[in-house]
Parts: structure tokens; sequence; C-alpha cells
């Protein structure tokens, strides 16, 4: 394994070591449902109970989240304003994937996600698609960010999904674009493992 590849993957992984759930998805209007995807970016599984979901009137016990129970690491979770059953079947998702259903604190083009455990805020993005700067569009189709920007709240970096994409965005049975259940950039255990083993080759090579 070469040492530019092992270094260059390291840096893009190293800022998930200490995370915590984060915002890794969102469509403010959509045929198929409006929905936020939260994601445990960190190695370690969290208990979600006593977590609550509100939009810009930032009052942490809005939405209670409990319900999402213990989010294991690299797992995505939904929460949308329609019944759970409904969305899981326009999205093709699997009985595994948790979902929050019938949110009545509705996004606007200009609005806010907020994440909270207890009264302590965890995540914050802040966007307005009508100003410069302030985010993408999300009618009928997703907004992505890459690691790098989670947790940062600068809605200027996320992108709006196509189908194919990096993130594997595909058409909902509403012909919403979107990929809401998973969040690709994470690496698998697997890829941690092997980033470990090069990089101890890279150790014994300076030797």
């Amino acid at each position: 394994m070469k040492k530019s590849f092992v270094l260059a993957a390291l840096a893009a992984t190293a800022g998930s070591a200490f995370a915590n759930i984060r915002i890794t998805e969102y469509s403010y209007s959509s045929v198929s449902g409006e929905f936020i995807e939260l994601t445990n970016i960190s190695s370690s599984t969290i208990d979600m109970t006593g977590w609550s979901f509100d939009d810009n009137s930032r009052a942490p016990g809005s939405l209670d989240l409990s319900s999402f129970g213990i989010i294991l690491g690299g797992e995505s979770v939904i929460i949308t304003e329609i019944d759970a059953s409904l969305f899981r079947t326009a999205w093709a998702l699997g009985a595994s994937v948790k979902i929050v259903g019938l949110n009545s604190n509705n996004l606007g083009r200009s609005d806010e996600i907020n994440v909270y455990n207890g009264p302590t805020l965890v995540d914050r993005l802040t966007y307005n698609d009508q100003a410069a700067g302030g985010g993408p569009r999300t009618q009928n189709v997703s907004a992505n960010t890459g690691l790098a920007n989670l947790g940062t709240n600068t809605a200027a970096l996320w992108a709006l999904s196509t189908v194919g994409d990096s993130y594997g965005s595909y058409a909902s049975t509403g012909a919403d674009v979107a990929n809401p259940g998973k969040y690709l950039p994470i690496p698998a255990p697997g890829s941690i493992a092997l980033l470990g083993l090069g990089l101890a080759v890279v150790r014994r090579s300076r030797r």
C-alpha cells in the first residue's frame, strides 16, 4: 500500500473519529415526504433516548426522537412529515431503517434543522435557498454534503442529489431524487481496519 494513499485516506476519515450524530441529508419539500436524515458518524453506539428535533423555533423536545433507540456506528435514521410506512414504501427502504414519521415541525425554504440531546444542541443546519450562499433549493430533491462539512453549519457547501451520484441517489416512486437511509462517505469497519494496517506499514517503512 502506497504511503500517499494511506495518508490521504486517513486525512479523509480523521474528522469522523470523535464525531457524533450529524445531519447528513435533507429535503424541505417532496412528493414522497419532506425528510431529514441523521447519521451516527462515530464508531460507537449512541442511545437516542431523550433526543429531539426542532426547526427554527429552537425548542428542545419539540419532536421526540427516543424511539430511534440505539444507533450503531455508521447507521442513518430518518425524520419525515408523512407516515413512516408510506415513506419506507416510496423509497423502497427495508425494515432495518429507523424512521420517525408524522413530524409537524415542517421545514420551509428558509429554516433550521436542530438536533438536541436533552437540552443540549448537538447539530444545527441553518439555510435559506433564496439568499446567496444560503444553500440549494431542496424541492423534490435532497441535499448532501461531505464528511469535512458535517457539523459546520455551512449550507453553501451542501449540494443537490442527482441519480447515480457518489451518495447513491435514486428516484422515489414519486420521482423525487435522494438517498435516505444511508450515508456513503462513511468508511466501512473493514476499511478502517485496512487503514490501520496501512499506517503500520508506513511506520515500518520509515525505520
